[in-house]
């Protein structure tokens, strides 16, 4: 029992800080897989951009994504190397970011979000983002 007790209070430290749904995944949304990227994107997406974009809602962070914490694209997890200047505001006033799987430590572009290397999930209709915090 006592075992139980100590793994629950480890969950109580972990702390959901974003929570999204795709919504649907435009014709050319896989393009950018080969490049390691998804592009994220709510439902304000220019018309030239929705095919190539994964769609969510506008929904807001509950504080600063940082480096360290943890997205999670269903179950796997992908520890986030590098935050973007722009990732938070844009995700919440757009739902705009791409999230790109390569490593990075340092942030080349403003408005993505750099995730640690390794294969990139299946993203589909209903497939839940969250972001943790630990």
């Amino acid at each position: 029992m006592r075992l139980g007790n100590a793994s629950c209070q480890c969950h109580e430290n972990m702390k959901t800080i974003y929570e999204n749904q795709v919504k649907s995944i435009g014709a050319m949304a896989n393009s950018f897989l080969e490049e390691k990227m998804l592009i994220l994107f709510g439902d304000a997406a220019p018309q030239d951009l929705k095919d190539f974009c994964y769609n969510i809602d506008v929904v807001n962070v509950d504080e600063e994504i940082q480096a360290g914490q943890t997205l999670y694209i269903n179950n796997e997890k992908f520890k986030i190397t590098s935050v973007g200047d722009v990732v938070q505001r844009n995700l919440t006033t757009l739902g705009h970011i791409t999230l790109r799987f390569d490593g990075s430590s340092v942030p080349e572009l403003p408005g993505t979000l750099y995730l640690e290397d390794k294969e990139l999930p299946a993203l589909e209709v209903g497939s839940v983002l969250k972001i943790i915090s630990e």
